[in-house]
Parts: structure tokens; C-alpha cells; sequence
């Protein structure tokens, strides 16, 4: 070390105030500057300088820098530490400022200052030197005991230490590297010890007395290192000592006693998991998957992320119902008879329903089937799934898939991310607590896809009565067995699933209701629920079945019952209104009259009644009860009405016939108009029509062409060249909505047939299919 040349600090130092701590030669201290001198030190000095000697400070422990330029500069310690700057970071917020990492090199002593502002410079003399140390036999010389006393007292406190940590590992190979005229510094700033403390060293300008002081700090953080690894045995052999003696105390016991209960709830939890995994009926697989987790959890300290993440992965393992499942109701009469109180019509849902439980009496071990609804919203579907379970007397629990985009959705996260869960259906069968649910994946033809997988690839798994038996998700990691769980899909459209899915899965349509349905819906769930929401009772209002169907066919136009619902629902909150202001109004006008007590003001309110009679919002008298419910009120509560029945009209001349056009929503009429006038022999088609139906209607046009004498079809000139001097003009109105598709051309036949033979189109009669070039009419 004598060989190496000293460090020589520059004579003139910028100097850094600081007053939060102390930084001793051969540390490291990481401070903030904010005040106005010190900022510019740092702009002006750290980072403009280039050179090596503009990295040098001057630290001054113990002096707060004045917030302002302008005020004087308070009185400076007389020692300080000449550090070198190694890293600097700039900041804005929540105010502009930096943050230094500086290492302190060796003490030196002010001997003026030299200027203040823009930040204070002063001429320094440096006390001592890192790399020029005297001889090491004359130091030991000197200092004698000294200094082996502090070595030895520094290298016990270094081995009470847990030294497969690399940092103490490196720390006690240092003690045996440096100088021993470095350590006190280095020691103290890393033992637990004030700032006053260490104020105190950096003012030992003597090695002597600086060993004298630090020797005492060392003996005191030895101490306390003891009792602290003494206090911890002691806990550790209590935990020993109390696990040993609870299955004692627990057998001294009566079983079922208030004790015994007080005792089990004082039980460690992982205790009380160990034992909730030995009495688990779970599969052999996954026993030994929790034993082992169990294990390490117990070797986990609690502060640890893992642990918690262990400890409920044990958790939802022992709530999973492996075994434990319903019985079903399998009295098919019983059945038959919930299912039509539950719903009307449905008759293929219901024929379904009483097939699996026919199949069920006969065989115990059958695998739940995969059924899919598909249909229009509001026939009911998700109701019916849950009328489903309720005649097997099984647990339902319904999942929504609409807009879901991710695979962890189905089959859950990995353990190793943070936030990890179970997917949708793990987590469906630890709510409802048994093995055998009807689970109904509700929207299962809106499932999105994005760069977190596709869901309905997920979902091939669990919908496969060949796989689900093994279904792994990837947070248990292990696999269960779904196949006695009852799949319920709903869909409003089999086009939006992927094939591969829509292959497993049994396909039941659910058309929408015709009128006589909704009638029949409408008077045996809906009313009774509306006025059971409305506090209402049938003694108060009746709606007759006359003005039930003015709302079907004037008001709604749908293929379910959710806006026939909601119309009721209006009519009962305007009854409502009645019902509940007509007593307030009755005691309000007997008031009146009592206060007047004139005979011409009850004239003037037989003349404002005789004036309102037809008008069924005037609230002035109570109501008569029931309140009957008839076109005009339903002009008045609801309005004029949104459609009108143009059918019949529309048919009064050859030339127009009705075709049945597809929707999402469950589809509606289309009127296919045409006409012909003198021409050319050119076919028109408007209406913003396809490739498909212009096709169609070529077709159409050509196969009456070549069978005109065959159905006596004539032009307006009596030639059965149909096109001869003819144009024909083909519109389907409402223009300013695309159509499409292959189902047009029988109604085009029709509508062209009648305007060639002057017959008029039943005005009952709707129709959809293709035709062909030979007449045959092909499916929809």
C-alpha cells in the first residue's frame, strides 16, 4: 500500500451543506439537494465540469443551506470530507432538485472561505490521506492493543452475521484486505449509530482516538445482536414446544364441547389446512400436489409474496368439490309439469330436457351433454337454462362470455404471474360447491379473440365429452373432471362460432313466439310479474286479451317478449300514478269544499268534469276500479301507435308478394313490389339489393319466360314473350337497407307471376326459398 501514491485534494473545494447525515471517509451516502446554493454547486460545478477534479465536493456535515441567495451563510463545521460526485439525478418533482451519490475520500479542515455566492468556495488542508497509510509494524507499534482489540471485536460482529449473504461475505473479506486504519471509518457508517455519533468520529483527527470511540459502538451493536438472536430461539421454541403439546391438549377434551370449538379456532391455519387436505376426498393427483405445496409452505416465512400465493392455491384445492355432488330429481311427470308452468311453448327445449332424464333412469354414469340454444333475444333461453336445473334439482351458475378476449378467462392464469386466479369455470364450481351443475355459457357466439388467445378455442376442451373428463386449468395445474356437468350454451347466431366449437355442441333452435304465444306468455308471466313489481293487484287493473294483442301487433315488433314486457311495465306505472294520487286528490277537492262552502264552486267542478270525461289522464277523481285497460288508453299512455298492419293493403293489386327476410333479432316480412310498362324488353331492380338476389331475380324472369304458356302468362299486348316490348320494374322497399342472400327467389316468381296473370297474392301467405332454373324451389 506504501507504494501507492497518495491522493491530494485540491486546496480551494466548492462546498456542499448538508444537515440530514454524516458522510465518513471510505462510505457512501446518497443525498438530496434542493436549496438555492447547493443547486448551483451542482449546475455550475457537476455538471458543466469535464475534468476529474470538477467531480470533487467539499462536504460540510451539520449546516442547513439557507432556502435563499440572499441570506448569509450560517457558521460551518470546522471538519468535513472531501467526496468524489458519482452519480447525479435531476428531478421536477414535486420541485426542482437532484439527488447525489457521493463517496467520501478523506477529512479535511477549513481554513477560509473564500467567496459565498453563487455557492461557497473555501481554502481547505487535508488531514489524512486514504492510500498513504505508516508502515503497518510501526502502526501496530503505536497503537498496540488497540487496534487488535477493534479487529477482533469487528470480525465477531461480522461472523453473528448471516454470511450467505454476499454483501457480509464481502465485508468480512474486507477486513482482512484493508488497512486497519480505514476500518473505524467504514464500520461506523455501517453499524446502527447516530449522527451525533458519527459527527463524533469524523472529528477524530486521531487514529488513537478514533479506534478509542468506535471500539465502544461495536461492543454495544454486538450486544444487541445477541439478545436479539436470543429472543429469537426463545419464540422458535415455543412455536416447537405448542405444536407439540396441542394434539394433548385437544385429546383432554370432549369432541363437540364449546372448548374443543374455542380450541379449533385458536389452531395455527396451516394446521388447520393440513388437516381440511387429509380429509379431502380430492384424487390421488392432487393429494400429493397439495402435501407437497403444504410442505414448502410451511418452510416459507410469511413476509415472503409466494407464501400468500401458496396458501390460497391450498385453499381453493380443499373448497373444489371433487366428490360431492347433487342427486337428481328424475320424476319425469313432475318434471313435465315445472317445465310448462315455467314456460310456455318451447316444445323442443322441453322434449330435450325429458330425453336426458328418460336416459338418466335408465343409466346412472351418463355424460353430460352439450347443448346449444340458439334463437332471437328474448324467447327466453336464459331463463330456460335456469328452469333446466331447477327440474333436475341441480345447482346453476351461469357464466357470460359476451366480449370476452382472453383464453385465462376459460382456463385460468399461471401461478407464476402476479394476480394469478383460476379461470371462470374452476371458479364457477368452488360457488356452487358441487361437481355436477348446469353451467350456461351465456352469449357463447360474441366471444372476442386478441393477443391473449382465443377463449373459444379454451373452450374446446371443457365442451368435448371426451376431454372434459380431464380438464387442466393452469392455475391448479391438475386435472378435474367435468363431464358430469350440464353445458347450456346460448347464441343468437351459430355464424359468428368457429366450426371446430359449434361441432361439439347439440344445436336447438328457439324460434320466436307467434301472436297466440305472446297472448298466452303475456297473461300468464308477464302481467302477474309486472303488477307484482308495481304493487298492483288484478282488483286494480285488468288488460284484456283484445288489448294485449293491439300491443303486439301495433306496439312491439319483435321475436321475443322483452319490449311486450317493458310496455307493460308503462302501463302499470301510469296506473300506479293513478291508483296512488287519487285519494290525495278526493281529500284535497272535499277540503276545498268545505273551506268555500259555496254552491258555485261545485258547480264549477261538475262543469271541469263533464269536460274531461274522455280524457283518461285527468286525475282530478279517484279512478273506478278495475281499471280497464283499452285502445284509447293505450293511445294515451303509450302513445300513437309505431306500426301499422299495411299487409292487406299492399295486396290490393297483382304485382306485390311478401317474402320472409333473416335477422339476428329474428327476422320480418319483406314486400317484393313490381310492375311492367312499355319498353324495351329491360328488367330494373332497386332497393340496394346483392349480387345474390339480382341473380335471383334473373332467374326468376327467365324461368316464367320459358313456362309462360304453361301458367298462361301474357303481356300487355297479349304476346307470351313476356319481355317483348316490355320493361319490368322490380323494388324492394326500403331502400336505405342493404339486402341479401339466397332465399328471395320464390317470392320473386310469385310477385312476377301475379303481375303477368293479374292475380292477386293472399294477403296471409309469406314465403322463402330459392328456385331453380328448372322450377324446383330449394330450402331456405
Amino acid at each position: 500500500m506504501s507504494s501507492v501514491s497518495p491522493i491530494q485534494i485540491p486546496s480551494r473545494l466548492p462546498l456542499l451543506l448538508t444537515h440530514e447525515g454524516v458522510l465518513l471517509p471510505g462510505s457512501t451516502m446518497r443525498t438530496s439537494v434542493d436549496s438555492a446554493r447547493n443547486l448551483q454547486l451542482v449546475r455550475s460545478r457537476l455538471l458543466k465540469g469535464t475534468s476529474l477534479q470538477s467531480t470533487i465536493l467539499g462536504v460540510i456535515p451539520n449546516t442547513p443551506d439557507p432556502a435563499s441567495d440572499a441570506q448569509d451563510l450560517p457558521p460551518l463545521h470546522r471538519i468535513g470530507t472531501a467526496a468524489l460526485a458519482v452519480q447525479v439525478v435531476g428531478s421536477n418533482w414535486p420541485k426542482p432538485h437532484y439527488t447525489l451519490l457521493i463517496t467520501g475520500l478523506c477529512r479535511f479542515q477549513i481554513v477560509q472561505v473564500l467567496k459565498e455566492k453563487p455557492y461557497p468556495v473555501a481554502e481547505v488542508e487535508q488531514l489524512d490521506r486514504l492510500e498513504e497509510f505508516p508502515n503497518a509494524s510501526k502502526t501496530r507499534e503505536e497503537l498496540g492493543e488497540l487496534s487488535e482489540q477493534f479487529y477482533k471485536y469487528a470480525v465477531q460482529l461480522v461472523e453473528m452475521l448471516d454470511m450467505s449473504v454476499p454483501a457480509v461475505a464481502k465485508l468480512r473479506r474486507l477486513l482482512d484486505s484493508l488497512p486497519r486504519e480505514a476500518l473505524p471509518d467504514i464500520l461506523t457508517s455501517i453499524i446502527r449509530t447516530s449522527n451525533k455519533e458519527k459527527l463524533q468520529i469524523l472529528d477524530a483527527v486521531s487514529l488513537e482516538e478514533r479506534f478509542k470511540m468506535t471500539i465502544p459502538l461495536l461492543v454495544r451493536q454486538i450486544e444487541g445482536l445477541k439478545l436479539l438472536q436470543k429472543t429469537r430461539k426463545h419464540k422458535q421454541d415455543d412455536d416447537k414446544r405448542v405444536i407439540a403439546i396441542r394434539p394433548i391438549r385437544r385429546i383432554t377434551h370432549i369432541p363437540g364441547t364449546l372448548e374443543d370449538e374455542d380450541e379449533d379456532e385458536d389452531h395455527d391455519d396451516i394446521v388447520m389446512l393440513e388437516k381440511k387436505i387429509r380429509t379431502s376426498s380430492m384424487p390421488e393427483q392432487a393429494h400429493k400436489v397439495c402435501v407437497k405445496e403444504i410442505k414448502r409452505l410451511k418452510k416459507m416465512p410469511q413476509s415472503m409474496p409466494e407464501y400468500a400465493l401458496t396458501r390460497n392455491y391450498l385453499e381453493l384445492m380443499v373448497e373444489l368439490p371433487w366428490n360431492k355432488s347433487t342427486t337428481d330429481r328424475l320424476d319425469i311427470r313432475a318434471a313435465r309439469i315445472l317445465l310448462d308452468n315455467d314456460h310456455y311453448a318451447m316444445e323442443k327445449l322441453k322434449k330435450r330436457v325429458l330425453e336426458y332424464l328418460a336416459v338418466r333412469q335408465l343409466k346412472n354414469n351418463l355424460k353430460g351433454p352439450i347443448l346449444c340454444f340458439v334463437g332471437p333475444p328474448g324467447v327466453g333461453k336464459t331463463s330456460v337454462g335456469r328452469s333446466v336445473a331447477k327440474t333436475l334439482g341441480r345447482e346453476f351458475h351461469r357464466i357470460a362470455l359476451g366480449g370476452v378476449c382472453d383464453q385465462s378467462d376459460i382456463r385460468g392464469h399461471r401461478r407464476t404471474y402476479v394476480g394469478s386466479m383460476p379461470g371462470r369455470i374452476i371458479n364457477g364450481l368452488k360457488t356452487v360447491g358441487v361437481n355436477n351443475p348446469v353451467f350456461l355459457l351465456d352469449e357463447v357466439d360474441k366471444l372476442g379473440k386478441s393477443l391473449q388467445g382465443d377463449p373459444a378455442a379454451a373452450l374446446l376442451e371443457v365442451l368435448d365429452p371426451e376431454q372434459n373428463h380431464n380438464f387442466t386449468d393452469h392455475y391448479l395445474n391438475v386435472a378435474f373432471d367435468l363431464s358430469q356437468v350440464l353445458f347450456i350454451a346460448t347464441a343468437n347466431t351459430t355464424a359468428t362460432i368457429p366450426p371446430a366449437l359449434l361441432d361439439r355442441m347439440e344445436i336447438i333452435q328457439v324460434p320466436g313466439y307467434t301472436q297466440e304465444e305472446k297472448i298466452e306468455i303475456a297473461h300468464r308471466h308477464l302481467i302477474p310479474k309486472q303488477l307484482e313489481q308495481h304493487g298492483l293487484t288484478p282488483q286494480q287493473i285488468q288488460i284484456p286479451q283484445v288489448t294485449t294483442l293491439d300491443i303486439i301487433t301495433r306496439y312491439t315488433r319483435e321475436a321475443g317478449v322483452r319490449s311486450l314486457d317493458r310496455k307493460f311495465g308503462a302501463i302499470c306505472r301510469a296506473v300506479a300514478v293513478k291508483v296512488a294520487e287519487g285519494p290525495h286528490k278526493e281529500a284535497k277537492l272535499d277540503r276545498s269544499n268545505v273551506a268555500e262552502g259555496e254552491g258555485c264552486k261545485e258547480h264549477i267542478l261538475e262543469d271541469a268534469k263533464s269536460e274531461s270525461v274522455s280524457d283518461t289522464t285527468d286525475l282530478g277523481l279517484p279512478p273506478e276500479m278495475p281499471i280497464l285497460i283499452d285502445f284509447h288508453a293505450l293511445k294515451d299512455i303509450l302513445g300513437p301507435p309505431m306500426y301499422e298492419m299495411e299487409v292487406s293493403e299492399r295486396l290490393s293489386q297483382p304485382g306485390v308478394a311478401i317474402g320472409l327476410a333473416w335477422t339476428p333479432l329474428g327476422g320480418e316480412i319483406m314486400f317484393v313490389e313490381a310492375s311492367r310498362m312499355d319498353g324495351e324488353g329491360q328488367l330494373t331492380l332497386t332497393g340496394q339489393l346483392g349480387d345474390v338476389m339480382k341473380e335471383s331475380a334473373h332467374l326468376a324472369i327467365s324461368w316464367l319466360r320459358s313456362n309462360a304458356k304453361k301458367y298462361h302468362l301474357t303481356n300487355a299486348s297479349g304476346s307470351f314473350d313476356l319481355l317483348d316490348n316490355t320493361d319490368i320494374h322490380l323494388h324492394f322497399p326500403a331502400g336505405a337497407v342493404t339486402k341479401d342472400g339466397p332465399s328471395a327467389g320464390v317470392t320473386i316468381v310469385t310477385c312476377l307471376a301475379s303481375l303477368f296473370s293479374g292475380r292477386l297474392v293472399r294477403s296471409d301467405v309469406a314465403m322463402t326459398g330459392e328456385i331453380t332454373l328448372r322450377g324446383l324451389v330449394l330450402p331456405d
